[in-house]
């Protein structure tokens, strides 16, 4: 209490015209269009930091699930074949960010088993050196990697593609490869019964039904491959990787070589996702505007009510930049309450969205994101302080913004005008 009583008179009749909207039976509808104003504020910063945050989690987590089977950098020649792989895995080692390496095989493909038939992206690998740059060897539910021995012609296919053509460890499949093989009857395409020997579950669902591992030498084999086509590599800071992904363009310097990082291979995805993610902050933060600027109509209809008692403080002394800070400190202080509100609610929802989420959707029956259609089926929440603070801060300075005007009005009030008939 000593605090208050100490604030200049401003805050003194500020706070006072805050509670006697409140008390006062003559304008409840003032109370209640401020309240509204104070809640809209509140639902609008909350709405935003947790949408905020979900999209920063849907990213994080399809990204990471992503990296598990992707590398952070490939290295490809431009020729398709990179038959001293070896020297140049030597060379970029030299590097010290590059965690391992690993040489791979890439080409499209079918699967087909009974009357289905499925496009896949066939990666040849050596299982002993992929541990060095994936984790789908972690990630597998049945089987090992290492059952992709040379000449086995094992494979092993993701959850999403066992289901859809029903297979098991075990199950015998055909591949199909796009290079075709001359025969007398004309060119065909070329055929080959590889055995499930292993299914991986990453979680992605594109991942999860739209690759395949094999070993290399048998990759070769099948594809008409000479040589790998490339070297996928690992380093100790993914975020880093367009920076070594440059330092190691400088330290090859071979005109032939292409190095790009995880952030361009998929660069029409996560440009994508931050569109949408600028979006919706638009979308949120115009709700937080039309909320802040209730605050107008809120402090226009105080300001006329309180005609007589601004023209008597203006005979007794008061300044009209003093009558300013009066309307300013009112309005204000509904911003700020209605920020901290929002943000405790935003920041509380954020945090416990995996359980307010799943309770949600047994309560009613339904999936928020389906397997199905979206690349994960929970939904994930990367609560971030930048963005609490930012979205606080913003809704502040827009109700600041909003007072403006009529703690204007309310300074060019003229006493003898507005006694006139009291």
């Amino acid at each position: 209490m000593r605090f208050i009583s100490n604030l200049p008179y401003e805050w003194l009749v500020g706070l006072r015209y805050i509670r006697s909207a409140r008390r006062s039976g003559r304008n409840r509808f003032i109370s209640f269009i401020s309240l509204i104003s104070m809640a809209g504020i509140a639902l609008g910063v909350a709405a935003l930091i947790i949408v905020m945050s979900v999209m920063n989690g849907f990213q994080k987590q399809v990204r990471d699930k992503m990296l598990s089977v992707l590398p952070h950098i490939e290295i490809y020649d431009t020729s398709g074949s990179l038959p001293d792989w070896e020297e140049t895995a030597r060379q970029v080692t030299k590097n010290g960010e590059v965690r391992g390496t690993a040489p791979y095989v890439m080409a499209q493909a079918m699967l087909t088993r009974f009357n289905k038939v499925q496009g896949v992206m066939v990666r040849g690998i050596l299982p002993k050196k992929e541990s060095h740059v994936s984790d789908v060897g972690k990630q597998l539910k049945v089987g090992e990697l290492d059952s992709l021995r040379p000449g086995s012609f094992n494979i092993v296919v993701g959850s999403g593609m066992a289901r859809q053509l029903r297979l098991f460890a075990g199950d015998r499949l055909i591949l199909v490869a796009p290079q075709g093989q001359v025969t007398p009857a004309g060119v065909l395409p070329r055929l080959r019964q590889f055995t499930v020997s292993g299914i991986f579950d990453v979680g992605h669902h594109i991942m999860d039904t739209s690759q395949a591992f094999i070993n290399m030498e048998d990759a070769m084999r099948m594809f008409q491959q000479p040589a790998p086509n490339g070297l996928r590599l690992r380093i100790r800071d993914m975020y880093q990787a367009p920076e070594v992904a440059w330092q190691l363009a400088r330290e090859l310097r071979n005109d032939d070589l292409l190095i790009m990082d995880w952030s361009r291979m998929n660069r029409n995805w996560f440009a994508a996702v931050q569109m949408e993610k600028r979006m919706m902050f638009i979308i949120l933060f115009l709700i937080v505007a039309v909320a802040a600027f209730n605050l107008v109509s809120t402090l226009v209809m105080t300001v006329t009510e309180k005609q007589s008692d601004i023209a008597i403080m203006r005979t007794l002394g008061a300044s009209p930049r003093s009558i300013m800070k009066i309307f300013v400190v009112q309005g204000a202080i509904a911003g700020i309450l209605g920020a901290l509100i929002g943000v405790l609610a935003g920041v509380l929802v954020a945090l416990n969205i995996d359980v307010i989420v799943p309770f949600i959707e047994s309560l009613f029956g339904f999936s928020f994101l389906p397997r199905e259609i979206y690349m994960i089926s929970s939904l994930p929440s990367d609560l971030r302080a930048m963005d609490v603070l930012v979205t606080g801060a913003t809704a502040i300075t827009l109700a600041f913004l909003a007072t403006l005007y009529p703690s204007w009005s309310a300074s060019r009030i003229n006493p003898a005008e507005a006694l006139r008939y009291e």
